[in-house]
């Protein structure tokens, strides 16, 4: 069921884009929770506090993350749906079934080695860079933050390295604008994902889809390309937008990124800085009371639609962000309670390496633009650049030094006992520039 609520504020447009923080202070003046539009005629509540927020993500016994009775009353071609509409796995479900869905991504993320992770985000992070380093500028978005997590992915799932780039484009083309680019990417995505599903149950490897078939969950083949496409999603966008969210606040902080550069400061500091001021998914975590509710002064009918803001959660009551800390503080941006994130180190990992190649390949790096010229994503749900424009002294093949040509992928080496993962091995027979996303 989904109710029109006449004071509900708009999260998709621009001016919210631009500068949720004052659009936050707003929704504050109706208690914890406010009424809003994800979507136009789309409505539902927005958590704002903290401690309300707390309250909501660790009592499953009233709030419950099954949307069936509230995606009821939507359109049956409603924009929000594809974030937002019941599927079978570990992001839609309560109890026991959302136990048994996340088991298989927990279990089967922790066979991973994270000195494997860590030389494979190295390794395609040193490719990428190939890519655009002799040009002396980049669109930091389109061209590194967004391809890196995807061409990673590929390899985790245990396709061939020459299919990152389909992955790549397909993925990229459903954030356009343009119905018929996304419709495209859409229909590109799903031959992907036949294609993956089929080539492991004829073939098993030392991958996550063979890992989650294998699973002693037992998931039916829906179960198991609806565990593989959240897992997917969920780890390409927040982390596109961690990476690059970090790299605009140091790029536009010359102390900052100095102090980086000079090993003050780390990338894990960066990225505790984002997590806090400007989390990549700012609003989501949708909850839905199995009864009639009153929050504050609000009272919530029974399966309606309440999202958190891990994004106004983490700043003050007059909707500013309190000033830089980068010691990660109290934030909500990997939620909490049962559905908090399930793979949290190796997000980590995978950002504070994508932004450690980066930042020692490039040392001049610095952006294109004024930060407060940057473009963000309209949306309710993320906090996302459109485009990072930066520019640095051209490198090629060619110059001394340490250079993505030359450079070892992790200073940490396999431990001399390690079996074959898909991370080790994926990249065998990569050619430089291979990794670029399709134009």
């Amino acid at each position: 069921m989904s109710t029109y609520l006449p004071l509900a504020v708009p999260l998709y447009s621009p001016d919210f884009a631009a500068d949720p923080g004052r659009v936050y202070a707003r929704l504050r003046a109706f208690g914890p929770v406010a009424p809003v539009e994800v979507s136009p005629g789309v409505s539902g509540y927005l958590v704002t506090d903290r401690d309300a927020a707390l309250a909501i993500l660790n009592d499953p016994e009233v709030w419950s993350k099954d949307p069936r009775v509230w995606e009821s009353g939507l359109p049956a071609d409603s924009p929000v749906k594809p974030m937002m509409g019941w599927r079978p796995n570990a992001l839609f479900n309560d109890g026991a079934e959302h136990r048994r869905y996340r088991s298989v991504i927990t279990d089967s993320f922790s066979r991973i080695e994270p000195h494997d992770l860590r030389r494979q985000v190295a390794e395609i992070a040193d490719g990428l860079i190939q890519d655009f380093a002799g040009t002396g500028e980049v669109d930091l978005v389109g061209q590194y933050a967004r391809p890196l997590p995807l061409v990673l992915f590929n390899a985790m799932f245990g396709m061939p390295p020459e299919d990152g780039p389909r992955l790549v484009s397909a993925m990229g083309g459903l954030f356009e604008a343009e119905p018929e680019i996304a419709i495209k990417a859409n229909e590109d995505f799903g031959r992907y994902m036949e294609e993956l599903i089929a080539l492991k149950v004829q073939q098993r490897g030392e991958d996550l889809t063979s890992w989650f078939m294998d699973h002693p969950a037992g998931l039916a083949p829906e179960e198991l390309a609806h565990q593989v496409i959240l897992t997917m999603a969920a780890g390409q966008e927040p982390t596109t937008n961690l990476i690059s969210n970090a790299l605009s606040r140091m790029l536009s902080n010359p102390d900052y990124y100095s102090s980086l550069s000079n090993g003050a400061r780390t990338a894990r500091d960066a990225i505790n800085d984002v997590l806090r001021h400007e989390p990549p998914m700012a609003n989501y975590s949708a909850h839905y009371p199995r009864r009639n509710m009153q929050i504050g002064s609000t009272w919530i009918a029974a399966d309606s639609l309440v999202l958190i803001s891990y994004h106004a959660a983490n700043t003050t009551p007059d909707g500013h962000d309190g000033g830089e800390r980068t010691d990660g503080g109290a934030h909500l941006a990997w939620s909490a309670g049962p559905h908090a994130c399930p793979v949290k180190q190796p997000a980590l990992l995978i950002a504070i390496t994508a932004i450690e190649r980066l930042t020692s390949h490039l040392g001049d790096l610095e952006l294109a633009v004024p930060r407060e010229s940057l473009q963000w994503r309209p949306g309710p749900f993320h906090r996302a650049l459109a485009h990072l424009p930066a520019r640095f002294g051209p490198i090629t093949p060619q110059k001394t030094g340490v250079t993505p040509w030359s450079s070892p992928s992790t200073s940490t080496p396999p431990a001399a006992t390690s079996t074959e993962s898909p991370l080790s091995s994926a990249s065998a027979g990569r050619r430089p520039g291979s990794y670029s996303p399709a134009p």
